[in-house]
């Protein structure tokens, strides 16, 4: 069998992705287990975390296994990710050792890197993690780059539990106001996973330039085929929010600006009216909000809005530590049977 990484929901089917979900709600029943027993994950943070890191360390403490926490730069080496590189500059190791060393050391590898916002046409290629599931010889998982995928799963989990179904539902991905134009990862893995479940979802952004790259939006549109949904852009805040089911917010940089933030900044700074705020979700049919985290109130979202029983950020952002054991769990025995009570914790 070859080795399977947790790169992109794109590279898992929906069955599998379902089984992920089923896997991660076992483990909401019962948090304590022996699955990763004598089992260890590098955690590699080249940008900071705090949900993402956490939940990983603490997801593999609750199933016994060992988590090795590093930021490469500050406690560990600078890493060179080109091939045919002449290292005379500020990297020390090539990734081609670090990847196979770390092999032989854990069972898993996981990877926070975001883009450098320099130039899109080489942040696109993901070359980090890219590079790290080229030469590792164990399991890779994203934990961001340019696409979220855990954070999908998660939201894909609350959803579910709210509302059961999915497929159907009316779903508004909303771009909001930021002081700073941030990467594209959380509204790409959003617009993939909500047409995956078969959502009929809206992209709601100011203008144009705000469409995501055209890798998501085909993909996204492929999805949507493929499980009964629909996928349409709209700069109409009032006829997207109408009749929608579930808002999910967040901020992201227009690509073609991408480096020339200064440039966007007009047409940012022309759309703070973006907020969630009350006056919009009482568009909506008793829809659910929802945003990642970390959210700046009274900029993307107002105090109403993350107040109200409609709100199921918090309750998304618990279950990444349920959706992640599932990745670690089902990443590490690469389709071998862990042990009795792993496919449902709470009833073995």
């Amino acid at each position: 069998m070859s080795l399977r990484h947790f790169l992109s929901t794109q590279d898992w089917s929906r069955a599998e992705l379902d089984a992920l979900l089923d896997q991660a709600a076992a483990f909401k029943r019962s948090r304590a287990g022996h699955q990763l027993a004598g089992k260890s994950i590098a955690l590699l943070f080249f940008n900071p975390s705090m949900r993402t890191r956490t939940s990983f360390e603490l997801g593999a403490f609750q199933l016994g296994g060992h988590a090795i926490v590093l930021a490469p730069g500050k406690d560990a080496w600078p890493i060179e990710f080109e091939a045919g590189a002449v290292m005379d500059g500020d990297t020390e190791e090539h990734i081609a050792e670090v990847a196979r060393v770390l092999g032989r050391y854990v069972d898993l590898i996981a990877v926070r890197a975001f883009p450098k916002f320099q130039d899109w046409s080489v942040d696109r290629e993901d070359r980090v993690i890219q590079a790290f599931a080229r030469h590792a010889t164990v399991p890779v998982i994203n934990m961001e780059t340019i696409t979220h995928p855990c954070q999908e799963l998660a939201h894909a989990m609350a959803l579910r539990e709210h509302l059961g179904e999915l497929r159907g539902r009316k779903y508004v991905l909303t771009w909001t106001y930021h002081p700073r134009p941030l990467n594209t990862a959380v509204a790409n893995s959003a617009l993939l996973i909500a047409t995956r479940m078969g959502m009929d979802v809206t992209l709601l952004c100011p203008t144009p330039e705000y469409r995501l790259d055209p890798r998501y939006m085909d993909a996204a549109e492929q999805n949507a085929r493929a499980n009964g949904g629909s996928l349409r852009v709209s700069h109409d805040i009032a006829s997207a929010y109408r009749g929608a089911h579930v808002v999910y917010a967040k901020s992201w940089g227009a690509l073609p600006y991408f480096g020339r933030w200064e440039q966007e900044k007009p047409i940012r700074d022309a759309h703070r009216h973006f907020i969630v705020d009350e006056g919009k979700m009482a568009l909506t049919d008793h829809g659910l909000f929802s945003h990642c985290l970390p959210l700046r109130r009274n900029v993307k979202a107002t105090d109403a809005v993350m107040d109200s029983p409609a709100c199921i950020a918090i309750d998304e952002a618990e279950n990444r530590l349920h959706v992640q054991k599932a990745v670690m769990v089902t990443l590490a025995y690469q389709g071998r049977d862990p042990g009795p009570g792993t496919r449902d914790p709470g009833r073995g």
